[in-house]
């Protein structure tokens, strides 16, 4: 099967710096084949015959041994990175010079439910739509500074989600299909 892995908090602010040459090593090393990163945020495309849940624990603890930090790694199959983009709100992502878009993907135990009352919007700026295993945020452009979006990351919950951009996410999508 074909998967992505959104890891968590790698190469963001100075910290947990991995280079993506020594993580392919490390999926490769992992077993994993067909592997392949994009961008320094922390996606690993590759196939493999396990499970989603079984993939984000062997990631997981091989990550924060190899790396020594405590990795956090959602793991997500092609048919569920596909439903994410095809159940998103209408018009998601179809105005990008008028706003800015976000997917925030959930990690158990946290539900998209329980994501939601942690997230804060600001009327006129703000939009936050929950999805099957996200949640979809979009904020006006020129209010961008307004938008209380960075908000989510001084939240509890946040620990138990990624964020990827719409077009990181689509991108990732058309990924996939290309292994």
């Amino acid at each position: 099967m074909k998967y992505v892995s959104l890891l968590r908090g790698i190469n963001v602010g100075g910290n947990n710096i991995i280079k993506m040459a020594d993580l392919k090593k490390c999926f490769d090393d992992m077993g994993f084949a067909n592997v392949r990163t994009y961008i320094q945020s922390g996606n690993v495309l590759f196939t493999a015959s396990e499970s989603a849940e079984a993939l984000e624990r062997k990631i997981e603890e091989t990550l924060s041994k190899r790396f020594a930090y405590h990795a956090r790694a959602l793991v997500l199959s092609q048919r569920r990175l596909e439903s994410v983009v095809q159940r998103a709100p209408g018009e998601f992502g179809e105005e990008p010079e008028k706003y800015r878009y976000d997917v925030v993907f959930i990690k158990k135990p946290l539900t998209p439910a329980k994501a939601m009352q942690a997230v804060e919007t600001r009327d006129g700026v703000d939009n936050a739509y929950r999805g099957q295993h996200v949640l979809y945020f979009k904020r006006l452009a020129a209010k961008a500074t307004k938008s209380r979006f960075s908000k989510i990351g001084s939240k509890p919950e946040y620990q138990h989600m990624t964020i990827r951009n719409w077009n990181t996410t689509t991108r990732l999508l058309s990924l996939l299909d290309e292994i």
